[in-house]
């Protein structure tokens, strides 16, 4: 497959002659080796150029054309779908609920037990770090979930360094996504070792046998307060914000670095709710997806309430669609897939194994053509097994960089739409410019044929087929295949993996324009010289110079009427493709030099003027023709 290194090229949104065809000549250089034929070369060019402008990176030349035939989405949340910036905004922290507004401190709010165990749960679990700047500020370093909590810590007073100076670190336990959580084995200044864990919330709670109170002391977790800790959690998600709980442990005696960190037996300190903001515009992105027949689904590890709540504001999640967690998925049986895996649109709590394995059963059982977002290491088994994998370029890992086919530079999802968009516009363009290829070279096969069976001699000499062979695919490559996408594309329907390329729309334009074509060359050919009145010696040659050009001036105007195949408007946006405008105005230029000037060459004699406007007049009644043929219903 063949790649390519675009992040060089500059340019605006109405791009210069000169920088299409460094464009072209670039991509050509990468695509000969491949065999694609020029149109599809020139289409992939120009639609990988806009693209880079508007923020993908393609990495893969084929990515252009599958995208624009995806059918499903599965998307990540974090970062794509939302900000990546996350907040705190709520806590329950020794059991009392209240909201943070940043610049404000809850400090004289907590015991101060409860508070200099949170800092210290804080400070030292985490993989985040806080240094001070040149302009004595402090700068938190970190992913967006420790940086989070980190300010909330700072906002509570506490002193990163200090803590850390403080309290000797024994043991790490880096962030688990299958376990869901961290942790570290500390050594505090008062003697002893003590565990810190923080994770899924419902996770870290289920290891909690005890809480602290309201007035900083531990006490037993009772069921009472265990649920009234699963409601705030529950209300936390609901607003869709993403929980986490942070516990410790007394551990007493020597603890080693080989030493595992306990699982169970832990004191709950409180829940953070963490508010990470929908991205503007993925609610309108998602619509423009629903609309053409993509479906959006949203897999996450994030708490299913949280993950829903977003997935409703999204518009991801519908009434009649389904949420589930990833343990349940996979417990389902093969049978309960099957019927199940249509209707999901979210999917929570999920592990990397679990997103390969809808994608693979999207992809393989139910025929879809799938696009995948991910941005970490592990998310790379689930962008190989997708038909196009799309890499976060901001916070993706090089791992999944590498495993993708289009890198998304801004990590918004309303790229990928755009990324969609010119996928189509690719996959258009190319049926559009084999409608007019065909066309060409059916009359042209049909018209010379005949003509050497039934006379003896063909109306188009090797030259003037050679030029016509020129306008049909090189020029009409360049003019068709760079025709920029209009937002109608994303009101359609998705090719899929199964859809026909030469539709029978395109069949309906090939064959009624064909006959077009073929009927007029054969009149003129049979009943030409007695109704124009050509006699002499040269009335042969007349005769075919008018043949000559009436089929050239057919396939302008045909190339006109194949900027759209089902549009009978074909000059709406015609002047803003400086390249069509370009193209044509060359193709009439060298036809007037060809007839005029070069007759001995191209076997032509100069036509007088109403044979030109002749000649003009029956190319321009094909328009018309193919108007007429876009009112009849396939």
């Amino acid at each position: 497959m063949a790649r390519g290194n675009l992040l060089s090229w500059s340019g605006d949104d109405a791009l210069s002659m000169l920088e299409y065809f460094a464009v072209a000549v670039t991509i050509v250089v990468v695509a000969v080796p491949e065999g694609l034929p020029l149109a599809v070369t020139l289409s992939l060019a120009f639609a990988m150029k806009k693209m880079m402008t508007e923020k993908a990176l393609v990495r893969h030349l084929a990515a252009c054309e599958t995208m624009g035939s995806a059918t499903s989405v599965c998307s990540d949340k974090t970062g794509t779908l939302t900000t990546n910036h996350m907040t705190v905004v709520k806590s329950c922290i020794c059991m009392n609920v209240k909201e943070w507004i940043k610049g404000t401190s809850l400090s004289h709010e907590i015991p101060d037990s409860g508070l200099s165990i949170l800092l210290q749960s804080i400070f030292t679990n985490t993989g985040g770090d806080v240094v001070v700047n040149k302009k004595g500020e402090h700068e938190i370093l970190g992913t967006p979930t420790d940086t989070a909590i980190l300010e909330f810590g700072l906002s509570l007073g506490g002193d990163f360094q200090a803590e850390r100076r403080s309290s000797k670190i024994i043991k790490v336990e880096p962030f688990n996504s299958t376990k869901k959580r961290m942790g570290v084995v500390v050594e505090p200044p008062e003697g002893g070792f003590r565990a810190h864990c923080k994770g899924a919330s419902e996770i870290i709670l289920a290891t909690c046998d005890k809480f602290i109170n309201s007035s900083g002391h531990v006490v037993p977790l009772d069921e009472a307060s265990s649920n009234h800790l699963k409601a705030t959690i529950d209300q936390f998600a609901n607003e869709a914000f993403r929980t986490l709980c942070l516990a410790y442990k007394e551990l007493g005696g020597d603890v080693s670095a080989e030493s595992p960190i306990p699982e169970s037996g832990y004191t709950c300190i409180g829940i953070v709710g963490i508010k990470d903001p929908v991205r503007p515009g993925v609610k309108e992105s998602v619509a423009v997806c629903h609309s053409a027949g993509i479906t959006v689904r949203m897999v996450t590890g994030d708490n299913i309430n949280t993950t829903k709540a977003i997935a409703r504001e999204c518009g991801i999640l519908t009434d009649d669609g389904i949420a589930i967690e990833g343990p349940e998925f996979r417990e389902k049986s093969q049978e309960e897939l099957l019927e199940l895996i249509p209707k999901i649109q979210v999917m929570a709590r999920s592990s990397p194994l679990d997103k390969h394995t809808l994608v693979k059963h999207l992809r393989t059982t139910f025929d879809e053509v799938v696009a995948v977002t991910g941005d970490g290491t592990n998310d790379a088994p689930a962008l190989h097994e997708a038909d196009i994998g799309l890499a976060m370029g901001i916070a993706g890992t090089e791992v999944a960089k590498e495993s993708a086919d289009v890198v998304i530079m801004d990590d918004n999802f309303s790229t990928i739409v755009t990324v969609s968009k010119w996928g189509r516009s690719v996959y258009i363009n190319i049926q559009k410019f084999v409608q007019f290829q065909l066309t060409v070279n059916v009359v042209a096969l049909i018209v010379n044929f005949s003509s050497a069976c039934l006379t003896g001699s063909a109306p188009l000499t090797a030259v003037q087929l050679l030029w016509v062979n020129m306008i049909m695919d090189t020029l009409g490559a360049l003019a068709l295949a760079t025709e920029p996408p209009n937002d109608e594309l994303m009101k359609r329907p998705p090719v899929g993996r199964k859809g026909n390329f030469i539709s029978n729309v395109m069949w309906r334009n090939i064959l009624g324009q064909s006959l077009y074509q073929f009927l007029v060359i054969w009149f003129l050919q049979a009943k030409g010289k007695a109704l124009l009145g050509f006699d002499g010696s040269d009335s042969d040659l007349v005769l075919n110079t008018l043949i000559f050009n009436s089929f050239v001036f057919c396939q302008v105007f045909n190339e006109i009427s194949s900027r759209e195949m089902e549009e009978i408007n074909v000059f709406k946006g015609i002047l803003d493709n400086n390249v069509f405008v370009g193209v044509l105005s060359c193709t009439v230029l060298f036809q007037i030099i060809i007839v005029e000037y070069l007759g001995t060459f191209a076997n032509t004699t100069p036509p007088s003027f109403a044979q030109w406007f002749l000649s003009v007049f029956l190319g321009f009644l094909g328009m018309p023709v193919s108007a007429g043929l876009k009112l009849i219903s396939v």
